[in-house]
């Protein structure tokens, strides 16, 4: 067992997954020689060879067309598109090819590729480096969409998308690459090192998809989150003093409905974090999941904090970034309720 951070753990995931199976390569822009622009594919070239880890032209959509392709053929391509806000040139690629390859095909044909890319603000990146697009591919029908919260979920999850048979969109929180996160900004930056969840086996092990995890039990109320979004909510429920039980979703599609359900049978009260904008972000769909499934066990209206309906501004990331307090906030208005 080794104490390592989320760049280390999603290394280590594609590390052993490039020694167990044959047909599994890696490529992107810088993601070779450089070891990707935050590092997660350090030293994999060197170790596995340049046919089994390469760099990419600057091109999105034949990066996506390329993996589709080899994916068709039986290889496991497993790409980095370098930040989430890049995708956008790919995403005809992504939702008419990737995702309906094994419907158009009545299942002669399958697409087992996973894209990796870094997602969400707090690291001043501004309107075109801290977008959150998740929501845009729980839209789409044949795509699994998973967001890991710390360093042992993330070596799991990665190395079941891998394996999977069906493309999966595995958007990685940058703000907790080095350390969670419970967005005090002003407050010094704690390790990884210091957190149980750092934790994790070098060998081979996964984190099913479809199975959220409970970050913090409680009686209070309920908080469906993922991603930072997870430690933001800790936070508020220790400075608040509600006994909020965190759920932590890790796979947004398929979603653990089981979970989500059992938890607010029990607390009664639902509040749903996340650092997309509000109009159409998946709070959207968790709201309606909860109302269709939950509705006669809830004692107070559903509460949702997220990002604004703007582009990220640099000028006020603090401001956008659901912090602890607007979280509390939300949190003691569904107690007040």
């Amino acid at each position: 067992m080794a104490t390592m951070n989320m760049i280390q753990a999603l290394n280590s995931a594609m590390d052993a997954m490039l020694t167990k199976n044959a047909d599994v390569l890696i490529f992107g822009e810088d993601v070779g020689y450089f070891g990707g622009v935050f590092r997660a594919t350090d030293g994999l070239q060197k170790k596995h060879g340049r046919q089994r880890c390469f760099d990419s032209p600057i091109g999105e959509a034949g990066i996506v067309a390329t993996a589709i392709g080899m994916a068709a053929y039986g290889l496991k391509p497993v790409i980095e598109i370098q930040f989430a806000d890049y995708i956008y040139p790919a995403y005809d690629q992504i939702v008419s090819a990737a995702a309906r390859l094994r419907y158009r095909s009545a299942g002669d044909f399958t697409c087992p590729l996973t894209l990796r890319s870094p997602y969400g603000g707090g690291i001043f990146g501004g309107q075109t480096h801290s977008q959150s697009p998740e929501a845009l591919f729980t839209h789409v029908c044949g795509i699994k969409t998973v967001i890991p919260s710390n360093p042992y979920d993330a070596k799991g999850l990665l190395i079941s998308a891998i394996e999977d048979a069906d493309p999966v969109m595995f958007f990685e929180p940058k703000r907790i690459y080095n350390g969670p996160f419970d967005g005090h900004h002003d407050k010094p930056v704690q390790p990884w090192s210091k957190h149980p969840l750092s934790d994790v086996p070098d060998g081979y092990y996964t984190v099913p998809l479809g199975k959220a995890g409970i970050a913090r039990e409680g009686n209070d109320l309920t908080v469906l989150a993922y991603g930072t979004m997870v430690h933001v909510a800790l936070a508020a429920a220790q400075e608040t003093g509600i006994d909020a039980e965190i759920v932590d979703l890790r796979t947004l599609i398929p979603v653990d409905i089981e979970t989500i359900t059992q938890s607010i049978e029990k607390t009664g009260r639902c509040v749903i974090v996340h650092e997309a904008t509000r109009t159409s972000g998946f709070g959207a769909e968790l709201t309606a999941l909860v109302q269709e499934n939950c509705f006669y066990h809830l004692e107070a209206p559903i509460e949702r904090v997220t990002g604004w309906d703007t582009p990220y501004p640099h000028a006020f990331e603090w401001q956008y970034f659901p912090g602890p307090d607007r979280v509390a906030d939300a949190m003691r208005r569904a107690m007040e309720a």
